[in-house]
């Protein structure tokens, strides 16, 4: 709380200050609404089911989080096939493919699909434009949970395009009927490098009716580019698989800042990344609780970090409602107890 109370209410209005040991501070950070909403929905299906509740994959990508959550009662599993029949299973803010509901309905799994809405936007149209006969383009991270699950609904007419480098292995039926997708927590600037290369290939190439990519991955680069120039190092906090996150680093180090580390927690902070340095920047992926990045100022400031600012580029007011089946059991819930 210490750390808190040492920056509230500071703004930042673009000037270099003396050059003393400080911390510019990036807005929007942490939890985004589809993380809200998984993580809520994980807790509220604990208190409505009771534990054991099961996760297939983890429902966000960070430590802390599966930690905090595996206590309260979830326990995380790899596959369907691993929840015991009929029991509840909540499917993870990255989304699935078709056949993983269909592997929970011949389980009888009671499933709750907390698959973040930005994400299922883009299965949408990933499933129309298939129906449509494209060849669908989508770039991504091979390998990555959402990338499964987006490829799923329609495997037969995506291929994965994972960076500008793969541009020159894409193989279309017909150019006239090509449209790119993507991951929604990719490098907004690495994604336009990889369109543009694509359009050089494919001119006809169509865009996405609206940006796959999140409005948080955005925004969390967009603040994370504007600070890095600044400063001597930049320090992320979040997990080594949050795409999210490992951008983040990324944007900071193109953007200009000398050095960048992502850490889980501050503990993690080595002392001889902080050696000669006088701005610090701190973010913290779209999947990171809020008193992991307090731990981190609170770290800085025993190391004469103490002068923090934020920095702010955008306010984020979109929040999700819990998925459906689970709204209605906690309605039915509540009629029982009225």
């Amino acid at each position: 709380m210490a750390a808190r109370a040492a920056w509230a209410g500071a703004t930042y209005d673009g000037r270099v200050s003396d050059p003393r040991k400080r911390v510019l501070l990036a807005k929007p950070r942490g939890y985004c609404a589809g993380v809200d909403r998984a993580v809520q929905t994980v807790e509220e299906a604990l208190k409505l089911y009771g534990a054991p509740v099961y996760v297939r994959k983890q429902i966000v990508h960070n430590k802390h989080v599966v930690n905090t959550l595996e206590g309260l009662g979830a326990i995380f599993v790899e596959e369907n096939e691993e929840v015991p029949e009929g029991s509840t299973v909540v499917f993870s803010a990255h989304g699935v493919a078709p056949e993983v509901h269909e592997q929970a309905k011949a389980r009888n799994l009671k499933a709750i699909d907390a698959t973040c809405p930005l994400v299922t936007k883009v299965h949408h149209e990933a499933k129309r434009f298939a129906k449509d006969d494209y060849d669908i383009l989508l770039i991504g991270h091979e390998g990555h949970e959402e990338v499964i699950g987006t490829s799923g609904e329609a495997p037969a007419h995506i291929q994965l395009v994972d960076g500008p480098d793969s541009v020159d292995s894409v193989v279309v039926r017909d150019p006239s009927k090509v449209v790119w997708l993507s991951q929604t927590t990719l490098s907004v600037d690495e994604t336009m490098e990889t369109v543009a290369r694509l359009k050089t290939r494919l001119p006809l190439l169509q865009s996405p009716p609206s940006d796959d990519i999140c409005y948080a991955t955005s925004n969390r680069q967009h603040v994370v580019k504007e600070i890095a120039p600044e400063c001597d190092v930049v320090i992320v906090v979040g997990s080594t698989n949050s795409s999210n996150s490992v951008r983040l680093v990324e944007v900071a180090l193109s953007a200009g800042a000398r050095a960048g580390h992502l850490v889980d927690y501050a503990s993690e902070i080595q002392d001889e990344w902080l050696e000669g340095a006088t701005t610090v920047g701190v973010s913290s992926g779209a999947s990171v609780p809020e008193d992991l990045v307090m731990e981190v100022l609170g770290h800085l400031a025993t190391r004469g970090f103490g002068e923090v600012t934020e920095f702010t580029t955008a306010e984020e007011r979109l929040t999700f409602s819990l998925p459906q089946e689970l709204r209605r059991d906690m309605k039915k819930a509540q009629a029982a107890k009225a």
